[in-house]
């Protein structure tokens, strides 16, 4: 750390206070809002950069999880990362987040994600792209599954219920029975969950679980807003665990075409549930990229889930400039589906850690990272790696 500045942890409401004037100017924020996620956050989830009797900069940390083949990882998600503007372009970011990754090292969390507004100063610092977040619409009145009119009838059979939003732990054993199965959904904290049940100011939200109360088989978040002239249902979240309870959540949004022109939600860019829909009327309306990086090599390497059926052994050559801790080698040793890692061995797979990231969320392919530069290895490790790395697309709903 440069000797003129200073990173430590929030300690008081002045010092929040002080950051949260930086981070309103940031992201344009009002003070009220900025106070309220700080709030939300939490004040010990703050970090700063002070030079002198100034802070200069800071950053949110929401602590939680993230699943990976069927295992969840602690992760810690970064967040409101704000630099003063007239300290601005002088390396200030840099050692911010080198400085909270450290801390995130010595406290054994094994991976970082966060979503960017400009890639570069997080490449920098060993972060990759991971996985996406995609904005999708859809005309209501073009909801028609492909399947007959008294199928349909049938459908409808399957209850829905509204329930309360006061206490949403009715969601969460759903919501991870789906989560379990997708890599980079969250295993989300009380702050997550509140973002996606909390209402806006004079605008309701519904929830409704779908099947049996005693056993759900899916629900759904929603609210109803006008937008450019246009009535819409927009989903916060919802989860289906059966093809019934997908196809009796489209047959709900359709049964909205009197009263909404368009429907909105967020998902993963191969959306399963739109196979159910007759004709493509959907659209990614826009995308966006999270980034992850690795925070120590063997430890993600171990936790995260593997296919079961899979014996192999990979040889790892990892190069890691910020973290020493993770230079060198190392091997994987996967067997019914669980990992173990030890140092050493032939390095046949050399990447950086950057690459190991994409790698390491099943985003892209080890031939494809081949292309990029970002990986080099013999046939047999690229073969070995697209083995162990295969899985579902990495995604997320949630956006922090």
């Amino acid at each position: 750390m440069k000797p003129n500045l200073e990173f430590g942890r929030i300690l008081n409401s002045e010092e929040l206070q002080e950051l949260g004037a930086i981070l309103s100017q940031c992201f344009n924020m009002p003070a009220s809002v900025c106070q309220k996620y700080s709030q939300r956050l939490g004040q010990d989830s703050f970090r700063y950069v002070r030079q002198g009797n100034q802070i200069v900069a800071g950053l949110g940390i929401y602590q939680m999880g993230q699943w990976f083949g069927g295992k969840q990882l602690a992760m810690a998600g970064l967040a409101a990362v704000g630099v003063a503007p007239e300290y601005r372009g002088t390396g200030i970011v840099f050692e911010l987040l080198t400085q909270t990754l450290r801390e995130l090292y010595n406290q054994g969390v094994p991976i970082s994600v966060l979503y960017p507004a400009t890639q570069r100063p997080y490449r920098k610092v060993g972060y990759e792209q991971g996985g996406t977040f995609c904005n999708f619409k859809l005309p209501t009145n073009s909801i028609k599954l492909a399947i007959s009119e008294e199928a349909v009838k049938e459908i409808r059979s399957l209850p829905m219920q509204r329930v309360s939003l006061i206490r949403p732990e009715a969601f969460y054993d759903i919501y991870r029975q789906q989560a379990i199965k997708n890599n980079g959904n969250l295993e989300r904290n009380q702050a997550i969950w509140e973002r996606v049940i909390e209402p806006e100011p004079n605008r309701e939200i519904y929830a409704y679980l779908v099947g049996n109360e005693a056993q759900p088989e899916g629900y759904i978040i929603f609210k109803q807003q006008n937008e450019n002239q246009l009535s819409q249902v927009v989903i916060s979240d919802w989860v289906a665990l059966t093809p019934a309870a997908a196809k009796r959540l489209w047959v709900f949004l359709g049964d909205h075409r009197s009263i909404a022109q368009e429907v909105l939600w967020h998902g993963s860019l191969n959306d399963p549930f739109v196979s159910l829909l007759a004709e493509q009327t959907y659209k990614i309306v826009s995308g966006d990229r999270w980034l992850l990086r690795v925070i120590n090599v063997p430890k993600a390497l171990a936790q995260r889930g593997y296919p079961v059926g899979v014996e192999a052994e990979l040889h790892l050559e990892v190069n890691d400039e910020l973290l020493p801790e993770n230079h060198g080698k190392f091997v994987l040793r996967v067997s019914n589906g669980q990992g173990e890692v030890t140092q050493g061995g032939s390095g046949e797979l050399k990447l950086n850690v950057r690459g190991l990231a994409s790698l390491y969320t099943g985003l892209f392919t080890p031939d494809q990272l081949l292309v990029t530069g970002q990986i080099e290895g013999s046939d047999r490790a690229l073969a070995t790696a697209s083995l162990l790395f295969a899985g579902s697309h990495p995604w997320m709903r949630d956006f922090f």
